[in-house]
């Protein structure tokens, strides 16, 4: 099943999936702080008073939720930003393609099943518990995690 895998395109690809969820979060991000950004201008407008304090503060508390999530992106894009897909390891460390006998993952931000080649992938983070277990492990190594034995089968 892994032979058969050119390991640069298949880490290019899943690279740039990666990229395009973080890319979509992102215009979902300013879309909707655009919309916050109108709404309170026409509260603003409103003299409705108590009502008008509890529709600013609650456009207050949704900037400073989408103010975390604009942080986590840029975490996100920092981590991206140190894979070099033309480079592979023997170790699993990040931007490691993992094929497992239990599952197959991408070593870089978490942004859940990414499908390649009817292939699916489950990109994680370095701060996922499946990925703490991973890490530095070699192809033949046996891995244990939530009561399973897995064997890694080729690492990218």
């Amino acid at each position: 099943m892994t032979e058969q895998i050119n390991k640069e395109p298949l880490k290019q690809v899943l690279y740039s999936q990666c990229r395009m969820v973080v890319r979509s979060r992102l215009d979902t991000i300013r879309k909707t702080i655009q919309e916050l950004e109108e709404s309170l201008e026409s509260e603003t407008k409103s003299t409705a008073g108590d009502k008008h304090e509890t529709g600013r503060a609650m456009v207050q508390l949704e900037r400073e939720k989408l103010g975390q999530q604009l942080a986590e992106i840029q975490k996100n894009n920092q981590v991206l930003a140190k894979i070099d897909v033309s480079k592979s390891s023997e170790a699993i460390g990040l931007g490691s393609i993992v094929f497992t006998s239990s599952g197959n993952y991408f070593i870089a931000i978490s942004t859940g099943e990414l499908v390649v080649d009817n292939q699916k992938f489950y990109a994680i983070s370095m701060s996922a518990p499946i990925a703490k277990v991973l890490l530095g492990k070699r192809v033949g190594d046996e891995i244990h995690f939530r009561m399973q034995t897995f064997r890694i089968e080729a690492v990218f």
